[in-house]
């Protein structure tokens, strides 16, 4: 009949493995390290290790407040809110969004300069049927009567459901 064979395993000494692999650590890394010390560095010079530090400091006061802040009606509809910003923000293509957030600026910028000329009726009128114009006001008329399709549909439902109450 065969004879076991008797196993013996060194017992693995994990302290001493992890150890060893710390001594090399600096060697092995040390280009990550000096990355990682310098974005430190740069980190307590703009200040946001004290933020972070102060805001774990207080953490539970900040956490309680949001908490109660949530809990009301008007915390909840925020919260909802800007869920569904988040979804309508994220359906737009980043080309889009971008074009229309630069129109803004530079909108107010051309509105904010004194004419040279008085403006005129006329001038407006110019300025009104310009192919870019058109474009615009195109696009708003189709905000419009979306948004007004919509709340009529809020109002309809809303008034179905004061009616079956």
């Amino acid at each position: 009949m065969a004879q076991a064979i008797p196993l013996k395993v060194a017992p693995r000494d994990v302290r001493e493995e992890l150890h060893k692999r710390l001594e090399r650590a600096p060697d092995d890394h040390a280009e990550a390290i000096l990355s990682a010390f310098e974005l430190l560095q740069e980190m307590h010079n703009q200040g946001v290790l004290d933020i972070a530090r102060g805001v774990l400091s207080t953490r539970d006061e900040i956490l309680g407040t949001l908490a109660r802040d949530a809990s009301t009606p008007e915390g909840l509809r925020a919260i909802r809110n800007l869920l569904y910003l988040w979804r309508i923000v994220g359906s737009i293509e980043p080309e889009r969004f971008q074009s229309i957030l630069e129109a803004i600026p530079e909108g107010i910028a051309q509105a904010s300069v004194k004419p040279e000329k008085p403006v005129t009726l006329f001038g407006l009128w110019r300025r009104l049927t310009d192919q870019d114009s058109l474009r615009a006001l195109s696009a708003a008329v189709d905000f419009l009567h979306n948004l007004g399709h919509h709340l009529l549909a809020v109002e309809n439902k809303a008034s179905r459901g004061s009616v079956s109450s």
